[in-house]
């Protein structure tokens, strides 16, 4: 609980980030850590709640509150207010395998659902994660930790983003052979080719983990595609169980005219390629924003992220378009706690766009109409892109749908354009060939229970699953469906 009047003695503060002005002339980490002292002193500000919301990891107004690993978060916010470090990392490693990876880009539901944030700021619970962590792997007390025990019994893992690598680990410490296999060259799926390296370190940060978990026995293989360079057939006949942690990777597209210009790219392909080319790789497909108009359709943290990613690669101008209407600065009544704050948030994206073009990139309650473009040297090219002001109105049926506005039309000067409008769920080419049954949204159809596809020794877990999410859920998501495993192996 920390201290029992901390949270009226101590007021929140939140380690200091890089400024913007430093941080956009480069791609390292943008986050730093407390001191100890600071640290203590924001784990003191934890309540001894009734019942404490922070760790329920429930669905609350069709959105995530708490967490959904429920990390045991007054216990140790309470060991680090007492010095206790090494207990409060072993508390926190209890519920969650990668909290390296939560601590850096989860978007903090626990926050949301803090009961001091009722009256108060919350407690800092992600950046003490952050620090609990970062400090376990100072002193050197994250170690490799093989099992002692092998059962005989083997898995594979297809897919290595949050939900693979959670699974991979847990089944890994229960004594199975785990193999994981990822179709791209590099295995952490959204964690390395969906998250930039100034949320994230490549290197410093995911490799780490990756090593330990190989020391540990999980083989890793890249560049096979299951459901074309392997079927899984081919793997139930390998191994004792298969888990299918895809992702939901088939991005939403953006159906005006102009739609075919050269320069109109998906996110994800737009941040891969700007990883890959960083990393080192003399890849093909690097995007570049340099000295480019660019025009970022889509909020949430993707759409941060490019507009992120494009200033760092020196953008003459970057714009955001967001169908939904602004946010408010506070909770309405309509959103009360626990539930998740629908509050307006600026991001560390739009903090770089204020200081290095004066203002919030982002244009609310707009809507793309086309994309305009000519033709030079025989190449359809971007011109500009068409907008228009919308307002959300009922219809007859009773659904909100964008209502156009008279005379706001708008040309915006385009030379570049990110689409990053989501996903719509996972893509097609394993779930077809293996005959795997699907929901309604598309997604390969198991049990929340059992995570059991209508396959037998087939089981199906994170956004693959449940669509696309939090990395949170995903790892909550890959921890359960690997006890499922276990159960069945």
């Amino acid at each position: 609980m920390g201290k029992a009047t901390g949270f009226m003695e101590y007021q929140r503060e939140v380690p200091r980030e890089r400024p913007p002005e430093e941080r956009v002339k480069d791609w390292k980490e943008f986050k730093n850590k407390f001191s100890e002292e600071a640290a203590k002193i924001q784990g003191a500000r934890c309540m001894e709640c009734g019942i404490p919301f922070c760790y329920s990891g429930l669905e609350i107004g069709g959105m995530v509150s708490g967490c959904p690993v429920n990390n045991l978060i007054p216990e140790w916010n309470d060991l680090i207010y007492k010095g206790k470090w090494k207990e409060a990392v072993k508390r926190l490693l209890k519920t969650n395998n990668f909290p390296e990876f939560t601590g850096r880009v989860c978007p903090a539901p626990c926050e949301g659902s803090c009961t001091l944030g009722i009256t108060d700021p919350a407690v800092t619970i992600k950046a003490n994660e952050y620090q609990i962590i970062e400090k376990a792997f100072a002193e050197g007390w994250i170690q490799p930790e093989p099992p002692e025990v092998r059962t005989g019994k083997s898995a594979a893992v297809v897919g290595s983003g949050p939900a693979g690598l959670a699974a991979a680990d847990q089944l890994n410490k229960l004594g199975h052979q785990v193999t994981v296999y990822e179709r791209q060259d590099r295995i952490g799926g959204l964690l390395v080719y969906g998250i930039p390296n100034m949320k994230l370190d490549k290197e410093k940060v995911l490799q780490r983990r990756l090593d330990i978990m190989e020391t540990e026995g999980v083989e890793f293989i890249t560049e096979t595609e299951i459901g074309k360079d392997l079927s899984l057939e081919e793997l139930k006949q390998k191994f004792d169980a298969v888990v299918l942690t895809g992702g939901a990777t088939k991005p939403r597209d953006l159906e005006v005219p102009g739609r075919d210009a050269a320069g109109v790219h998906f996110a994800v392909d737009y941040l891969k390629a700007n990883t890959k080319h960083i990393l080192g790789d003399q890849n093909e497909d690097y995007i570049s924003a340099e000295d480019k108009d660019v025009i970022v359709i889509g909020g949430g943290d993707t759409g941060t992220d490019c507009v992120a990613t494009a200033i760092r690669q020196g953008a003459r101008t970057v714009n955001q378009f967001e169908i939904m209407p602004k946010s408010p600065d506070e909770r309405q009544p309509d959103n009360p706690w626990p539930e998740w704050p629908k509050t307006l948030k600026v991001d560390y994206g739009q903090e770089e766009a204020i200081e290095v073009f004066g203002s919030d990139p982002r244009e609310f309650l707009i809507m793309t109409e086309e994309i305009i473009t000519e033709e030079i040297d025989g190449q359809k090219v971007i011109d500009g892109v068409k907008t228009v002001k919308i307002n959300w109105e009922r219809n007859e049926d009773n659904r909100f749908v964008p209502i156009e506005q008279p005379g706001t039309e708008k040309i915006w000067p385009a030379d570049l354009i990110l689409i990053a409008m989501g996903f719509l769920g996972p893509e097609e080419n394993i779930i077809e060939a293996a005959g795997l049954e699907q929901d309604q949204r598309s997604n390969v159809k198991a049990d929340y229970g059992d995570f059991k596809t209508n396959v037998e020794g087939v089981f199906a877990a994170g956004d693959m699953r449940s669509g696309q999410s939090l990395i949170v859920n995903a790892i909550d998501e890959g921890r359960k469906a690997a006890r499922e495993v276990d159960l069945y192996l």
